[in-house]
């Protein structure tokens, strides 16, 4: 994820870059914010780790660390800030981490509990409710210092990825941190950074860290299922709030929506500024999670599906649901074979993946219905000789999977993950009254980064009512595989990382909150299923097509789009939406249009836009519709209000 800079100030070579604010975001946030003084990021302590288990009946492994509120508040510290210190520029490690509060009240007004989220790193409370475990102090992501960016200090929030926090509530106190924090707890990500069931009490929060010294950039992002006083956009380039309950926004980049959220902005005035507002969410499911009941016993609580909601599903009692014991699952740890897996999968049980990474050389198959398979602290699959790490078969219905990671590896798999068979219209698996067949909720997929990878296809979804609640589909634009040719090795980058789509959707009736697709080689995303809907869509076009006629199809058209619905499609909607282009390897390449879609009345774009990140060209937004984007204008985005125009 790039965005536009200043001509003198050139992109590193394996950063990402955001456009800074349009003037008017920007001035109204300054004065929001009272115009703070940089402050540098502070140092932190890294003791040894010791591997504790966590108590209860059941071992959850070294990687899962479980928090009592009878602890010291200083052992509490300590502990967070040594794993921080390790993650904290692991970007292509191996490292995965889960930090979880047992219900209680951790840190005091005068020692207040300040923890730091790097890499891999999930952080969430064990109660049944986001109230039962109160955090006096902060939960926080600062930006990111790199040792390779165009200027030093150049500290940015756009490669921190990978982390997630839940289910717990936060008193915003900074004592003792730098003046310029006080107000708020930061939140600076990009993509597959989650917050989900978090209540902000007694400050902002920022979704952005305005108080490191830096180009403070940032591209995210989700939240989801949460209530917050009042929220710090800043420089977010874009920005999903779903079914949440909110004080205040301050300001928008490119494209922030929100849907079902109680105090959203109005749409009113788009593109200045760029919100898009929808009453309610359609459709929706809230993420399985863990937690401890009264008597110290571990369940999996596993949310209901919702239709037409809006507001958070805990503010009111308790919501609707199953309880699943821990025993009904199994436990699984990186040690577990593929075939050991998939075995449990056929034996009935559900999976709960504890952080690590799991080599999969077999399909894990989803046959039953109502499967849960639940990862912890950025739990990863990485595909194997060739497979598919997992398939959902066209009959199962109401299976969740969660919080995984699933990784393209060395030989080309055909998808990284399947949902559903491939088949006649009609045989497949359908949900009831708007129920999903299959949710994803925070499943991401790469190909390339640590490794080189190779996949046709990320993620196929070939079954009926699905829904994908937060996904990004990232074939990567930097990483450490070593490679040279081409601008930052994208000319490698580009023979050797396969990845041709990122998304194909043929089933009826898939719902989408939260869709990132990035850099593949083809259309990023294609969707031929009917009555798709998609709330908020953001994809960058491929930095690294080494020329326009790499780029360019087989019939001659300019290259390839971001996001593409199928010819024969007759019923589509899609709410807010963005294409960027940045050819880093051959800055004079054109995309004609960032978005493709049939021309009938049934199939309806609200709020899309292109943007130039500083090299190539996008010629239209949708279909002939729209202003050309370039380095002309670098930063500023064609926008398009509905297509077709009313």
């Amino acid at each position: 994820m790039l965005g536009a800079l200043s001509p003198v100030t050139r992109p590193a070579p394996r950063s990402r870059r955001l456009a800074l604010l349009a003037a008017a975001g920007l001035a109204a946030c300054t004065a929001l914010l009272g115009g703070p003084a940089a402050a540098s990021v502070p140092a932190v302590s890294a003791p040894a780790l010791s591997q504790a288990p966590p108590g209860g009946a059941t071992t959850l492994g070294p990687r899962v660390v479980v928090f009592d509120p009878s602890m010291p508040v200083a052992q509490i510290q300590a502990r967070a800030d040594a794993i921080h210190a390790q993650q904290v520029d692991n970007e292509m490690g191996s490292a995965r981490w889960s930090l979880l509060f047992k219900p209680g009240t951790y840190g005091t007004a005068t020692q207040p509990l300040q923890i730091k989220v790097g890499y891999y790193t999930e952080v969430a409370g064990l109660g049944a409710s986001p109230s039962d475990t109160v955090i006096n102090g902060k939960v926080e992501v600062y930006n990111r210092c790199l040792t390779d960016g165009p200027s030093q200090p150049y500290c940015v929030a756009l490669n921190n990825f990978w982390r997630s926090m839940s289910n717990l509530t936060i008193q915003v106190n900074g004592t003792g941190q730098d003046g310029c924090r006080a107000s708020a707890n930061f939140w600076a990500v990009s993509q597959a950074s989650s917050l989900r069931r978090v209540d902000i009490r007694g400050g902002n929060l920022s979704l952005m860290d305005y108080c490191t010294a830096g180009p403070q950039f940032a591209s995210g992002g989700y939240l989801a299922d949460s209530r917050a006083d009042f929220v710090v956009n800043g420089s977010q380039q874009q920005w999903i709030t779903r079914n949440s309950e909110i004080g205040g926004w301050s300001n928008g980049v490119w494209n922030q929506v929100f849907a079902g959220t109680v105090g959203a902005p109005s749409e009113q005035g788009f593109p200045n500024p760029p919100y898009t507002t929808l009453e309610r969410t359609s459709v929706s499911r809230e993420k399985p999670f863990l937690f401890v009941d009264g008597q110290g016993a571990w369940q999996v609580r596993v949310p209901d599906a919702r239709t037409s909601s809006r507001g958070p599903d805990w503010t009111t009692g308790t919501a609707a649901g199953r309880t699943l014991p821990l025993s009904a699952f199994h436990v699984a740890t990186p040690a577990d074979s593929a075939t050991e897996l998939a075995s449990q999968l056929s034996r009935g049980k559900h999976l709960l993946l504890t952080p690590g990474i799991y080599d999969v050389d077999k399909s894990l198959v989803i046959r039953r219905d109502d499967t849960v398979v639940l990862g912890m602290g950025q739990a990863t699959l990485t595909a194997v000789r060739g497979a598919v790490p997992l398939v959902v078969d066209k009959q199962a219905h109401g299976v969740v999977v969660a919080g995984v990671n699933i990784d393209a590896g060395t030989t080309l798999s055909p998808t990284l993950m399947q949902v559903g068979r491939p088949g006649p219209a009609g045989q497949h698996a359908k949900g009831a009254d708007g129920i999903p067949s299959t949710t994803l909720n925070d499943v991401y997929f790469r190909v390339g980064g640590p490794h080189v990878g190779k996949a046709d296809v990320s993620l196929q979804v070939d079954a009926d009512d699905v829904l994908i609640d937060h996904a990004w589909v990232w074939r990567a634009d930097h990483g450490i595989e070593g490679f040279t040719a081409g601008a930052s090795g994208d000319t490698d980058r580009w023979r050797t990382n396969i990845g041709r789509v990122g998304l194909v959707v043929n089933g009826d009736r898939v719902h989408a909150t939260g869709l990132f697709v990035e850099h593949y080689q083809q259309h990023n995303t294609i969707w031929n299923g009917e009555d798709g809907e998609v709330v908020l869509y953001q994809n960058e076009l491929p930095y690294d097509p080494p020329s326009q006629a790499q780029w360019n199809r087989p019939d001659g058209t300019r290259g390839w789009t971001g996001f593409k619905v199928g010819d024969g499609v007759q019923r589509h909607r899609l709410f807010g939406g963005g294409v960027y282009v940045f050819n880093r390897n051959d800055p004079s390449i054109v995309t004609e249009r960032g978005f493709e879609v049939p021309e009938r009345a049934g199939v309806r774009l609200h709020h899309v836009l292109t943007v130039n990140l500083d090299a190539g060209a996008i010629e239209h937004v949708v279909n002939d519709t729209g202003a050309r984007v370039d380095s002309t204008r670098s930063g500023q985005p064609s926008y398009v209000v509905d297509y077709p125009a009313p």
